[in-house]
């Protein structure tokens, strides 16, 4: 009754392990990631991902009664055993289980009874020696091991029918360069440089001009563009002009000899453009305690308009 009371306490060990194991990660994902949960309940694969799920763990359930079942019907069977062989007066020798008798020959264990048929003569202290084999699965994976390493050898080295690491790289990177050729021909970047580069006042590019701003600039030129490290860029007073193809030029090629880097290669010419056209936005800002001006005065040129005389004239 004690032997069995012990497999009821090693049953609730088990199944405590698995309401943990499969339960508790989802209730901290559910209490720690709240954003992704909302996408995840969107998934239309959600039900299908929830009966995959319980059908696992039903299943997973059902082996461990299973096991634990067989487990309390073999210690009844030889519980039952014992008191009718104690009643005849006969000693049962208990036999190995199947389990057992597996783990024997896997390893090449002499039972202990037998252990003085390979012990040795050496003695140290008291202490004697086994002659124990190799385990026959170590013995088996050390064989294999050779046998890879032969045909390893012939294929890899000798009859070079196989690629090596440094092919195998030179073909990932020629793949690469394949799939790379095949994006840029499908979504083209639009040929945008100093030369032909103008303003945009689309509410989403600035608004994507100012995230690169926040994300790049601001370190240097400060939120609000009243310079810091970097010059103030909200008064009409610039180094390198302050036309939107002098500040794309510099912010693409940047300035040798500051710490305005050369962005090109970071982000994208319409990126360029678009923190461009947004530096322009700040102009006139008035920001809290801005850096002296630097550089000289910029008065952006005025677009002559031109006027149709005749029509003037006759509205006149």
């Amino acid at each position: 009754m004690k032997s069995l009371n012990n497999l009821k306490t090693k049953w609730a060990k088990i199944s405590g392990m698995l309401l943990v194991t499969f339960f508790l990660p989802v209730i901290s994902f559910s209490q720690t990631e709240a954003t992704p949960a909302a996408s995840l309940l969107d998934d239309p694969l959600l039900s299908f991902y929830i009966v995959v799920a319980f059908i696992f763990i039903v299943a997973i359930l059902v082996l461990v009664v299973a096991l634990y079942m067989l487990q309390v019907l073999n210690y009844m069977a030889k519980t039952a055993a014992k008191e009718k062989a104690d009643k005849l007066g006969i000693v049962i020798k208990e036999e190995p289980s199947l389990w057992q008798n597996l783990w024997m020959k896997a390893n090449d264990l002499v039972p202990m009874e037998k252990e003085a048929d390979i012990m040795l003569d050496h003695n140290y202290d008291g202490i004697r020696e086994l002659d124990n084999h190799l385990p026959p699965w170590w013995t088996a994976l050390f064989y294999g091991t050779i046998v890879f390493a032969f045909f390893y050898l012939i294929f890899f080295h000798v009859l070079d029918t196989m690629p090596g690491t440094i092919q195998e790289y030179d073909n990932e990177v020629a793949m690469a360069a394949e799939q790379l050729k095949k994006t840029q021909a499908a979504n083209p970047v639009a040929d945008i440089n100093e030369s032909n580069v103008e303003a945009t006042l689309e509410p989403l590019a600035l608004a994507d001009g100012k995230q690169v701003f926040m994300n790049n600039c601001a370190s240097c030129h400060r939120k609000d563009g009243g310079g810091d490290i970097g010059p103030n860029l909200t008064d009409e007073y610039w180094l390198h002009g302050g036309g939107i193809k002098d500040i794309f030029k510099v912010v693409r090629h940047g300035v040798n000899g500051t710490n305005m880097i050369a962005w090109e290669g970071f982000i994208s010419p319409e990126k360029m453009k678009n923190v461009a056209s947004y530096v322009l936005t700040i102009k006139g800002t008035n920001p809290v305690n801005p850096k002296k001006p630097q550089g000289d005065l910029f008065k952006p040129e005025q677009k002559e308009v031109k006027v149709d005389s005749s029509k003037t004239q006759a509205s006149l």
